[in-house]
């Protein structure tokens, strides 16, 4: 039975790269993607190669950036066209194999085992896509070639990103020369105390933790993680040795969610319940659509908020079951609301959120004798039809259109950044 061959494929300063990409007049110009300082997310999101030389580093807050870099070119987010990049990128790996799983937005691993005799070796296959991304994106990619999704990524990460092609293959055999000789923390998996816990018990490289005995590897860790020891301990020893039996699934970001939720800043502190009522129900319509969207119900509803003073806040989450699964906004609405106001303590909003769960399809429904749900259906249905066709704001509850509302706002940003 031949190796599998595995490709981890990373998307160079992701959102950056298109952005200089849709402007040629900011090549050779550091450029930074950032949020909009005005809404309290002025963080940087991606950096080009040339601001990273200045110091300019991913999360970092934009005065810092600036000061490091005083030229830095700042752009806002456009995550739908991300979004469109993103899949037209998969799209290209697609056409080298059918077994492409997305990992992030700008992350894929491919599973290549069958591909690499038509397109030649895992190299040139890696060159090849490399170069169709390029010209179809203006994106670079880097790749992580191995045996393995695990090493795939690590390969990836701590070589292929930092050599000038962009590419590097860790067989089995290269682990112990390349792998090992690793500091702990650029580990998969580990970071921060973890580090430092491996540094207690003596364990200073990736080598010295592959070269641990298993059983005496599980004893030493039972002291920071108990019980969960054992697991934690055979996947770290495992990934160490360059054992992976995990496949390249296409479906995984596909799978069932837990739950549906949404959650917001509040512009201003609300006090007055009629504020509150209006973030309450827009959250609970956005988190209802994507339920119709995706073919679910739900039968549990959680609210949560926090509250002022900002030195000592206050908040609850709350959960509560409802008589029947549902998706029908008004319902899951009250529900929410008869929660808030069971729990809220009076003091000044200054972020809500609400989640619904116990996902089931909605191709099964309980007929109740006190709705009409064959009518608010075929109502929410209709609503659904025009904001897909023509945007989340072409038809909005009057309610959102006061000083409360936020659903226009909302319907320009995309996971929190702008479209």
């Amino acid at each position: 039975m031949k190796d599998k061959v595995i490709c981890l494929i990373d998307c160079e300063a992701f959102y950056a790269s298109v952005e200089k990409a849709s402007h040629p007049e900011y090549t050779g110009k550091p450029l930074a993607v950032a949020g909009d300082p005005s809404r309290r997310s002025g963080v940087i999101l991606s950096a080009c190669p040339i601001a990273k030389g200045y110091g300019v580093a991913t999360a970092e807050r934009l005065g810092e950036a600036l000061s490091k870099c005083p030229d830095l070119i700042i752009v806002k987010p456009r995550m739908q066209m991300y979004i469109d990049v993103s899949l037209r990128i998969t799209e290209i790996y697609e056409s080298f194999t059918d077994l492409v799983e997305i990992f992030s937005i700008d992350e894929s691993f491919l599973d290549v085992t069958d591909s690499v005799g038509m397109f030649g070796s895992p190299e040139e296959m890696a060159k090849q896509i490399q170069i169709q991304v390029m010209l179809a994106t203006g994106v670079k990619v880097r790749f992580g070639v191995s045996s393995t999704k695990m090493i795939a990524k690590l390969a990836c990460d701590h070589f292929g990103k930092k050599n000038a092609e962009g590419i590097y293959i860790m067989n089995k055999e290269t682990i112990a020369d390349d792998l090992w000789k690793l500091p702990i923390e650029k580990m998969f998996g580990v970071a921060g105390r973890m580090t430092q816990h491996f540094f207690r018990l003596g364990v200073h490289t990736i080598e010295e933790l592959a070269q641990t005995p298993l059983p005496k590897l599980k004893s030493m860790l039972r002291t920071r993680f108990g019980k969960n020891a054992d697991i934690h301990a055979t996947l770290l020893w495992q990934t160490a040795n360059g054992i992976d039996d995990s496949k390249v699934t296409p479906s995984t970001h596909r799978v069932a969610p837990k739950s549906i939720s949404h959650m917001m800043t509040l512009p201003f502190e609300f006090i007055r319940e009629d504020q509150i009522d209006t973030i309450l129900l827009e959250l609970t319509e956005e988190i209802c659509r994507d339920a119709r969207r995706k073919g679910y119900m739900g039968s549990t509803i959680t609210v949560g908020c926090m509250c002022s003073p900002y030195d000592a806040p206050t908040g609850f989450s709350r959960q509560m079951t409802m008589p029947d699964p549902t998706n029908i906004t008004n319902t899951v609405y009250e529900a929410a609301r008869k929660l808030f106001y069971q729990f809220w303590d009076g003091m000044p909003v200054r972020r809500a959120g609400v989640t619904i769960s116990g996902l089931i399809e909605d191709t099964d429904y309980q007929l109740t004798m006190f709705e009409d749900q064959e009518r608010q259906r075929a109502l929410e249905k209709a609503t659904d039809s025009i904001k897909d066709r023509f945007g989340s704001a072409a038809i909005a509850r009057a309610s959102s259109f006061g000083a409360a509302g936020k659903a226009k706002h909302r319907a320009l940003i995309i996971g929190g950044h702008y479209k």
